[in-house]
């Protein structure tokens, strides 16, 4: 494919790659990775190679100064039918987004389609065929130079690994703790990256949602405390009196693709989607009018997932007056269709991989 070279054994490894009945969310990595080296101011050759672990200088600039970006994509084949990826495109935009604010080269956006698309088809026996399910492709970007001066790195490797996977949510909804004293990201900051320390500054906070037993956290803004932001994976949607309401994009929040599937969908259905600034106090007193009648997480991963009800940190529980989210599983179903090749996409949403 393109110039990608395989290397010896990767394909007998993905061959002899057996599932098991039930799938987690990305428990089982596939056998075979793609990776791509920079060094003296350019990009090597993308290689298929068998999985190994990597070898790293303990010096190396990820570990001590997070010089690290990912992407999350998915590869879907439901039913026979595909492999489809779903606006790689996008994704390509905005992994050299997130290497611009780390200070990172650019990857080529036609090696990270050919990566991508590359990873699906010599995998395309081991992605998952449920509605629901599919190949998470975890397409990153280290910093790989062993020195401890701090400044940007010289040398880094890009690789893509995939994983078949179930529902990132095992259950049907998820409660959802508030965060009203730490933050996530601060104005100015890197927010709006898709880099691991983002992820980091939300783990501790994690663990209070695990205990009161939500499955994220919902943040709000640095600086007031007061407006919504996303949540520690995902973005934030809520339906107000028949209208869908997501926090307004800021330079603290993650531009996500399925977010922004989701606005075109409901707007191409005739609904009114409104971005803006959301206070928390005036989302909760409108659950508790029942004024606010769903809400729910959007991402690669979570896909539509209905939240039902918010968690303060004593405990405190508001939960929606009826477990009906009607708006957000008509959407998750209306995106699955899209996703898995049941109905027609809007131009460049759906890819067809040529897996012959």
């Amino acid at each position: 494919m393109g110039r990608l070279k395989v290397m010896p054994g990767a394909l007998e490894k993905i061959a002899e790659c057996k599932l098991p009945r039930e799938l987690n969310f990305g428990k089982i990595i596939a056998p075979a990775y793609i990776e791509c080296d920079y060094k003296d101011g350019k990009w090597g050759e993308l290689k298929l190679v068998p999985y190994a672990p990597l070898h790293l200088g303990p010096e190396a600039k990820v570990f001590h100064y997070g010089q690290e970006i990912f992407e999350g994509l998915k590869a879907y084949y439901t039913d026979r039918q595909g492999p489809f990826l779903f606006r790689p495109d996008q994704n390509a935009t905005r992994f050299n987004l997130s290497a611009q604010r780390l200070g990172m080269p650019e990857f080529p956006i036609a090696d990270f389609l050919e990566s991508v698309t590359a990873m699906a088809h010599y995998c395309k026996e081991i992605i998952p065929t449920k509605s629901g399910e599919s190949l998470y492709l975890r397409p990153c970007m280290i910093a790989t130079e062993e020195s401890l001066g701090i400044k940007p790195g010289l040398t880094y490797k890009y690789f893509v690994i995939a994983s078949p996977s179930g529902p990132y949510f095992t259950g049907d909804s998820i409660k959802v703790y508030i965060e009203r004293e730490r933050a996530r990201a601060c104005p100015g900051g890197i927010g709006a990256a898709k880099t691991g320390g983002n992820y980091a500054a939300s783990l501790v906070s994690g663990k209070r949602a695990q205990e009161l037993g939500c499955g994220q956290t919902l943040w709000l803004d640095a600086v007031n405390k007061r407006y919504i932001e996303e949540m520690s994976g995902m973005n934030f949607m809520c339906v107000i009196e028949g209208i869908i309401y997501t926090p307004a994009m800021t330079d603290t929040i993650l531009d996500g693709i399925t977010r922004k599937s989701i606005i075109q969908l409901a707007q191409d259905f005739g609904m009114h989607v409104v971005e803006d600034k959301m206070d928390i106090n005036k989302l909760l007193e409108q659950v508790a009018q029942g004024k606010c009648t769903e809400a729910f997480a959007c991402g690669t991963a979570a896909i539509i997932t209905p939240i039902r009800g918010f968690v303060e940190g004593n405990g405190k529980e508001l939960a929606f007056k009826s477990a009906d989210s009607k708006i957000a599983m008509k959407l998750r179903q209306e995106l699955l269709d899209r996703q898995e090749g049941r109905k027609t996409a809007p131009a460049n949403w759906r890819v067809l991989i040529n897996a012959n």
